[in-house]
């Protein structure tokens, strides 16, 4: 078997476009990946066409470690976040013609599942008023979804400080939230790289009482000393990852110990495979895998293939029950959260057990989507012109 071509389809909406991306082979199978890019989409389209000349074209789906080596390190230059989700959409799709070939799901083909169910926890689901009326109701809604997790950002246009009335109706939102979801539920408390060491350690022990289930991205990404002063004066697990592009970089991260759950999104890392590798390093540091999700079905669907497989996968993160949940019908066999349980259940499709539908996907053409996390309202995913 050998891939023939790809095809690409972006499905566009205010805040993110989403890239789906089919592999074509010359037996009349064909997969389907997906990443969310911010900003770079266009950057993303132009890698992939000249990708498919010069690594894609003719390459054996079923050599999935091979292609991705010679589209990570065949261009010589370093691969950043666009080439590593190139590889990512191309990685997923092969993974799934393979299943399809095999007639097995893609978790069979990992190492055999470990669970039957993985945990969802909600996101995009604030995108009302901003106070804590609003966030109450709109928290107790998520539960009535029969979710038993959720994640916010309460810190508005923070930027490494908050002043004290600031500080004081962040802490009113999160009051506001755990009471809508009563003390058993998981609140993720993300702080989106916003702040100074200092900043977030005060932020995290005013947070404290509410009993957040992880602190993420307390500090920007690029510093992991400010990361290990964070960790070490804070009572509660660190989360962060999801803008590291490269497995390898996170070996620093690793041997700091400064963070207890990695969070890679397989739309960015270079795939389900490069992601498993990395949830069996993770292991052997006691530290949990929580992947960053902020695509659609397919990114979902092949998010859940490695938390099926992996030991230490605590929980996944969804949207699409919440910001633009139209999306979801542009995949045939999208993944679902069972109100009963509040997770993800097993499938057994070939594949990744999705498939995506071109005609559907039309209804929702590429967008100057814009999401600026420094904005006024910009927890609305409304951006200036849309609302």
């Amino acid at each position: 078997m050998r891939i023939t071509g790809i095809s690409t389809h972006v499905v566009g909406t205010p805040w993110r476009n989403l890239t789906y991306v089919q592999v074509h082979t010359d037996e009349g199978l064909t997969g389907v990946g997906e990443t969310r890019m911010l900003g770079h989409t266009d950057a993303l389209l132009g890698y992939l066409r000249e990708a498919e000349a010069n690594h894609i074209l003719g390459s054996d789906p079923f050599a999935v470690e091979d292609l991705v080596k010679r589209m990570k390190y065949g261009d010589y230059g370093r691969a950043g976040e666009i080439v590593m989700s190139g590889i990512a959409v191309i990685e997923m799709a092969c993974w799934d013609i393979k299943g399809k070939a095999l007639g097995v799901p893609v978790w069979q083909l990992l190492g055999g599942k470990v669970t039957d169910k993985v945990k969802a926890y909600a996101n995009g689901w604030y995108t009302t008023e901003r106070t804590p009326e609003a966030y109450h109701k709109a928290a107790r809604g998520v539960m009535e979804r029969g979710y038993r997790a959720l994640k916010i950002d309460p810190f508005g246009t923070g930027h490494f400080e908050l002043d004290h009335q600031q500080s004081l109706y962040a802490v009113s939102l999160i009051e506001a939230v755990r009471d809508a979801i009563g003390p058993d539920a998981e609140l993720m408390l993300e702080m989106h790289g916003r702040f100074s060491p200092s900043t977030a350690v005060r932020l995290a022990k005013e947070l404290a009482p509410f009993k957040p289930a992880w602190l993420e991205e307390p500090v920007p990404p690029e510093n992991l000393k400010a990361l290990e002063k964070v960790a070490a004066k804070v009572d509660m697990p660190i989360a962060t990852g999801e803008r590291i592009h490269d497995r390898i970089e996170f070996r620093e991260l690793f041997e700091s110990q400064a963070v207890d759950i990695i969070q890679p999104d397989v739309g960015h890392i270079g795939g389900i495979w490069e992601t498993r590798k990395l949830a069996a390093t993770a292991e052997t540091h006691y530290m949990l895998v929580a992947p960053h999700n902020v695509g659609g079905p397919v990114l979902t669907a092949a998010s859940l293939q490695v938390g099926f497989t992996a030991p230490n996968f605590k929980i996944l993160e969804h949207f699409n029950d919440f910001a633009d949940a139209d999306i979801k019908k542009v995949i045939k066999g999208a993944p679902q959260v069972d109100p009963e349980t509040g997770c993800f259940h097993l499938s057994n499709e070939p594949g990744l057990g999705v498939e995506l539908d071109v005609d559907a996907a039309a209804e929702f053409p590429q967008q100057q989507a814009r999401f600026d996390l420094w904005a006024e309202g910009w927890e609305q995913r409304k951006p200036k012109g849309t609302q």
